[in-house]
């Protein structure tokens, strides 16, 4: 049996600038601005919300922008590719301030951006675009062997007599959707003047890794703006004792991609993924509050990718209070995120301890062959 592993015109509108250290100021300012759609200006990154220890950020996922937030919107034949990001076509109450000739994709910037000078010191607005990683070999091979097979064999090794899936690397059918992920960049560049990235984070999976270069590195970025992405421990995918979630050590992902940046305190070894176990869905959600803190509580910036897995994603979709949203190997899911900066100390969430995989007592039968 063969085995199937053989394989711009008009700038952007004046609104994105630093926040104002103190409301009063900010006020005082903002009375003698005039919010206007200028040329030849470059936004400047809004402040992050501030943080201490009698602090917390609260998230809100905000609705009623992209098609995704509709409970309307069927997951499984949603083509981001088909519908613009997502991105629905309406007005915005900023839009009076802007030239007639913008794109939606500019007006919606705009809008933003807007929110971000208009708000106080202690709110941010952030756009994440969370691309889920190209298909893997992992992801091929539960195909292949069955998700009930894979759960409790196949997955426990580092691969069969044909492929490696330990840190799974992509397919070619995963290569050819983060390039098409690429080309509908480059599209919306070029037809929407979409707002570019101005910060980039991946999972340290070398499958979001190697999809997250494939789908940057070659747009025509402005220098201001380089593709150099931060390697982010916690924004892995749920740790599930799977091999294909076993992270390669830092040398190796250093030799292999040597531009990307590495989050301070990332070990040597993977430390977090252990044998036999997984991660609970409470806990996956605490680390994903954790990270979200970390680049919220840190990151200026307000255009931020996130390339990331579908149980890694579904967990941030949880903590932003996003309706539940499955991504297929290569899709992308913009959200527009509300981060307010709250006086208090939160409710606290309890981790639970994990659990052990069930494994099977006999090797499988492999699947049979339909004509």
């Amino acid at each position: 049996m063969n085995f199937f592993f053989t394989l711009f015109v008009s700038p952007p509108c004046l609104v994105s600038r630093s926040k104002m250290q103190a409301n009063l100021l900010r006020k005082a300012v903002f009375s003698i601005l005039a919010v206007t759609c200028a040329g030849h200006w470059t936004p400047r990154p809004t402040k992050a919300p501030s943080k201490s220890d009698t602090d917390y950020i609260k998230y809100t996922s905000i609705t009623g922008f992209f098609l995704q937030d509709d409970n309307a919107t069927v997951p499984a034949t949603f083509d981001y590719t088909a519908m613009n990001f997502g991105l629905i076509n309406r007005t915005y109450p900023t839009d009076n301030e802007c030239d007639g000739s913008y794109t939606q994709w500019q007006k919606f910037e705009h809008y933003v951006n807007t929110l971000n000078q208009r708000s106080g010191s202690e709110v941010d607005y952030k756009v994440l675009f969370m691309g889920r990683h190209g298909e893997g070999f992992h992801n091929a091979a539960e195909t292949f062997y069955g998700t009930p097979a894979w759960n409790c064999y196949w997955s426990l090794l580092d691969g069969n007599t044909t492929v490696t899936w330990a840190d799974a690397h992509l397919t070619p059918n995963g290569i050819a959707q983060a390039l098409k992920a690429s080309a509908f960049w480059k599209s919306r560049i070029t037809l929407q003047k979409i707002p570019l990235p101005e910060s980039y984070y991946t999972s340290p999976l070398y499958r979001c890794l190697s999809t997250a270069n494939l789908t940057f590195s070659t747009l025509p970025l402005p220098r201001s703006q380089p593709f150099v992405p931060n390697i982010k421990e916690l924004f892995r995918e749920g740790i599930s004792g799977h091999t294909c979630d076993r992270r390669s050590n830092k040398t190796t992902i250093e030799k292999i991609f040597p531009k990307y940046d590495i989050e301070k305190g990332f070990s040597e070894q993977d430390l977090l993924w252990r044998a036999g176990v997984g991660e609970v869905s409470t806990d996956q959600d605490i680390r994903s509050k954790t990270v979200l803190d970390e680049v919220f509580g840190s990151d200026q910036s307000t255009w931020i990718s996130v390339t990331s897995h579908s149980g890694e994603i579904a967990s941030i979709l949880r903590v932003l209070g996003h309706r539940t949203f499955s991504l297929s190997t290569g899709a992308i899911i913009p959200v527009l995120v509300k981060a307010e900066t709250i006086q208090g100390t939160p409710t606290s969430t309890a981790s639970v301890p994990w659990t052990t995989i069930s494994t099977c007592s006999t090797v499988p039968p492999l699947p049979t062959v339909t004509a």
